[in-house]
């Protein structure tokens, strides 16, 4: 194989057959599954996919509850994938968007606790399986929020107790973690976020991670309007991916919200910094992007206002990385300008 073709491939143990955890085997984990894979739609089950994606690259992310937590459906559908585009030598295997995706959100929980100085609130918003509090030591000052629908967060805490009690050197990383059952498509999710313990005046990192585009546009900007406007507040961070609008069309009846430029829809709500990332890019790139023709870095060398591939006339279907920043010292500043000018 070209050595260029192989910078996604998975460590060479990888092309043997999937070996499952005894836990997935267990009566209590099959009920739950059970209860997954005939009740839930397409939007609570992408939690299981995005687990599935970091146990099947655990090379690159130490998540040892990932398994568990996606489940034998999941795992092996992501893992035929995995084969079928190692045997076609395809230039991007499967999951490493995901992959990336979460090594970028790692990357930048930890940077953003730094600017800290390391103690804050991080708010998970449509958490899933999100496991971060429990693998992220740098969230040991931290008191985490993890925001979804009641069953989910029903099976997962189940989930986890079973995985806990079987594994050791398994414990929370995270100085507290809470658990709050709401829909953030409706209104009053901030309401009960406040009710579970969470202080709008405490720095904040909020991540929404694989969640914004499976909402409608009203349901997104209201989610996007109330983290702005905690910028008034306290020192906040804005941790969230967003598809292009033709990204939404890989399927018409799962994603809905999109911003072709989410680093000019955010500084409108009130963000006064704001970086964008495309995968492939210095910090969106984690050793897995090197070869020029994959698909992610013909993407990023195309002007973000191309909308159809030249080569082949593909819609670009790009998802962008966003981190946003604002505080009450920096809206001040921004207020005083604006009145000087």
């Amino acid at each position: 194989m070209d050595s260029s073709k192989q910078e996604n491939a998975l460590p060479q143990d990888q092309e043997l057959e999937l070996k499952l955890p005894h836990l997935l085997s267990t009566k209590t984990v099959r009920e739950l599954y059970t209860q997954i894979v005939n009740e839930w739609d397409l939007l609570r089950k992408s939690a299981c996919q995005t687990a599935a994606g970091r146990a099947l690259w655990k090379h690159v992310i130490d998540d040892p509850l990932a398994e568990v937590l996606a489940g034998e459906t999941y795992l092996r559908n992501l893992h035929e994938k995995i084969k079928k585009d190692r045997h076609n030598n395809a230039r991007e295997t499967s999951g490493v968007i995901l992959a990336v995706r979460t090594l970028w959100f790692d990357s930048k929980i930890e940077a953003a606790l730094d600017s800290f100085g390391g103690a804050a609130q991080v708010v998970l918003l449509g958490a899933g399986m999100d496991t971060r509090a429990y693998r992220l030591s740098c969230l040991k000052e931290c008191d985490v929020f993890e925001v979804d629908f009641p069953e989910v967060l029903q099976v997962k805490a189940a989930l986890l107790q079973v995985a806990l009690e079987s594994t050791e050197n398994l414990r929370l990383m995270a100085k507290s973690l809470t658990r709050v059952a709401t829909d953030i498509r409706e209104n009053d999710w901030l309401e009960k976020l406040q009710l579970s313990g969470f202080v709008p005046e405490k720095n904040t990192i909020w991540v929404l991670e694989g969640i914004i585009y499976y909402l409608s546009h009203s349901q997104a900007m209201q989610v996007l309007k109330v983290v702005a406007e905690k910028c008034t507040l306290t020192h906040t961070v804005l941790l969230a991916d967003f598809m292009n609008k033709a990204s939404t069309t890989l399927s018409n009846s799962t994603f809905h919200f999109y911003s072709d430029w989410p680093d000019q829809l955010l500084p409108s709500l009130g963000f006064s910094h704001v970086k964008l990332s495309q995968i492939g890019d210095a910090d969106a790139h984690f050793g897995l992007m090197h070869d020029p023709l994959n698909l992610f870095n013909k993407l990023r060398n195309l002007p973000r206002s191309v909308e159809t591939h030249p080569d082949d006339g593909t819609p670009c279907c790009r998802l962008y990385l966003v981190q946003a920043s604002g505080s009450p010292n920096q809206n001040n500043f921004l207020d005083n300008h604006a009145n000087v000018i």
